[in-house]
């Protein structure tokens, strides 16, 4: 007897035998036990999922002598009629290659002929590939045959199909089988056909079937005629490899190798383009990778190591080369210069290379410098002044802006640990109960006011509280002196919008006790003089007018600036 493929063998011919069309059988089984199966489907979905077979499945259900809630016997005249194909109650027709009207008529006229079962079922696969004037042909028998007839379309391009006949049918779509379903299938037919393959044998078939049964199979078929795993299946992972380590001459050999074997170096970057699609989606949603468990974590590695701006480019590298080799002298030219440009960014100047290169320099762990002191470092020289910190040098240097002539007080070394400051003594306070949190130290609160907070503070509360200063952190408020008392009682009616903007910065309450500041700085900023003391308001009717000097401004200098020479100068 003829050796007979793996896929023709293990055909499916129950719909209990449909591997990962759990919806479509389920709906099909119900309607043949409840007998409410419509006159017309439309099978649609990807190559080598079951529509032709679940088609014959209906067809020797519809026509069992002995049907069990909707599933043939598979025994009967009538099934074993089915499955050797001689039924008389089933026609199949290749769209494909009957595409014409006349074959559209001939159809036609043959379904008014009764079958023996009493139920004729018509199979038309790759129905969307019928020219125009044949689906036209079809209509009017698809939308009212003979009640003896049921029509099952099949097609692989659902939307190629011309609209008025999808909806004269019922349409059921068909899926994809997921890796480990497809795995767990072929493992079975490996164990019932005594098959001398391993488990990586059967990972290659499921990589290479990605989620066709039929495809699977035949992979598998060629997998045992080679007597194991096929050598070649590592020349993608190697490209890959070279990819994600940026080895322009790793990868190069690679193609050398699967070239010298026999490869063609179009389906060669297909495969690469394949799964480098995986690996992108492997990091993204690794539920829609149809690829066992160990294949997966392999794509998955690649990808985190590819990044995405690199995985990207270079499904975009060879997807172009794809293209080029159309029209290419020599293919094998096209892929190697796509991996060179994908192994070397820095040589290609397009912006998704200069993407990459960025990606590349931020995933690089940078290592923050360790402060350090400076030990034995010169003096500036005499007679300079050295330049003045700016306020980010301030903050991470922990200073703060002082009055003229203070005079800063000794801290610890450099290498001194920075100590929290002292807890207060336990026992009742007078002041109000600091937050939850604690408050802030003065020379953080000083700081803060001058960066940020007073610049973000209304322009009355500002020029109110402007002036003022923080004097102390002490018995749960902070301590804020302003020059005058005048001042203080303006203040304190704006004093809740200082303490909202140090609030929101801080992300805690910080309650504000205001004084009058008596400092000599304090005078000085306020516009007066040590000793003299200044009016608390001034009557503007008290006011006078200076009287008007007829002297010109000249004449003002020269009497300002005795012995001054007026110099007459051109411009």
């Amino acid at each position: 007897m003829a050796y007979q493929s793996l896929y023709r063998r293990y055909r499916p011919r129950r719909f209990s035998e449909v591997r990962g069309q759990e919806h479509v059988v389920r709906a099909l089984r119900n309607a043949v036990a409840r007998h409410t199966v419509s006159h017309a489907y439309l099978f649609s979905g990807p190559r080598g999922t079951g529509k032709t077979s679940t088609a014959r499945i209906l067809a020797k259900a519809l026509n069992c002598e002995a049907p069990l809630d909707g599933e043939p016997c598979g025994a009967c005249a009538s099934c074993e009629a089915v499955d050797a194909g001689t039924s008389l109650d089933v026609s199949e027709l290749d769209a494909a290659s009957n595409n014409g009207v006349d074959a559209m008529r001939e159809l036609v006229a043959r379904v008014a002929m009764t079958g023996a079962g009493g139920t004729r079922v018509y199979i038309l696969d790759e129905v969307h590939m019928l020219s125009p004037g044949a689906s036209n042909a079809l209509l009017k028998t698809l939308e009212d045959p003979p009640g003896h007839v049921v029509f099952v379309l099949a097609t692989t391009d659902p939307q190629k199909v011309l609209s008025t006949i999808t909806s004269r049918t019922q349409a059921l779509d068909f899926r994809l089988l997921p890796a480990a379903t497809l795995a767990e299938h072929l493992r079975w037919v490996v164990a019932d056909a005594g098959l001398a393959v391993g488990d990586d044998a059967v990972d290659v078939a499921v990589r290479r079937g990605q989620g066709s049964a039929r495809d699977a199979l035949s992979a598998l078929d060629q997998i045992v005629a080679a007597g194991g795993a096929l050598d070649d299946e590592g020349a993608v992972d190697e490209m890959v490899e070279a990819l994600c380590e940026r080895d322009t001459g790793r990868a190069l050999t690679a193609v050398a190798g699967a070239c010298a074997a026999g490869r063609d170096p179009r389906p060669l970057a297909e495969a690469l383009l394949a799964q480098l699609r995986d690996a992108f989606l492997a990091t993204l949603a690794p539920q829609v990778v149809s690829l066992p468990d160990g294949a997966l974590e392999l794509v998955a590695d690649q990808g985190r190591r590819l990044g995405p701006a690199a995985t990207v480019r270079a499904l975009d590298a060879v997807g172009d080369a794809l293209v080029a080799m159309r029209d290419a002298p020599d293919a094998r030219v096209v892929l190697e210069v796509a991996l060179v440009r994908v192994t070397r960014p820095e040589s290609d100047t397009s912006p998704a290379a200069l993407l990459e290169r960025i990606e590349r320099l931020e995933r690089t762990p940078s290592v923050a410098p360790t402060p350090s002191v400076a030990v034995d470092a010169p003096p500036p020289p005499r007679g300079t002044t050295p330049p003045p910190a700016s306020a980010g040098s301030r903050r991470a240097l922990g200073g703060i802006a002082r009055p003229p002539g203070a005079v800063p007080a000794p801290g610890p070394g450099p290498l001194a640990p920075a100590s929290p400051p002292p807890a207060p003594p336990p026992g009742p306070t007078d002041g109000p109960h600091p937050p939850p949190g604690g408050l802030p130290t003065r020379e953080e609160l000083t700081l803060a006011w001058a960066d940020h907070v007073l610049s973000g503070l209304r322009p009355v509360v500002k020029g109110l509280f402007g002036s003022g200063r923080f004097a102390a952190v002490e018995n749960g408020a902070a301590t804020f002196a302003v020059p005058t008392d005048a001042m203080r009682a303006k203040c304190e009616t704006r004093r809740g919008d200082a303490e909202a903007a140090l609030a929101a910065h801080f992300g805690r309450p910080i309650p504000l006790r205001l004084v009058v500041d008596s400092s000599t700085a304090a005078q000085v900023a306020d516009g007066g003089a040590p000793g003299v003391t200044l009016p608390e308001s001034v009557d503007l009717d008290d006011l006078q007018d200076v009287p008007d000097d007829p002297r010109s401004h000249l004449d003002r200098l020269t009497e300002a600036f005795p012995g001054a020479e007026v110099v007459e100068g051109s411009s």
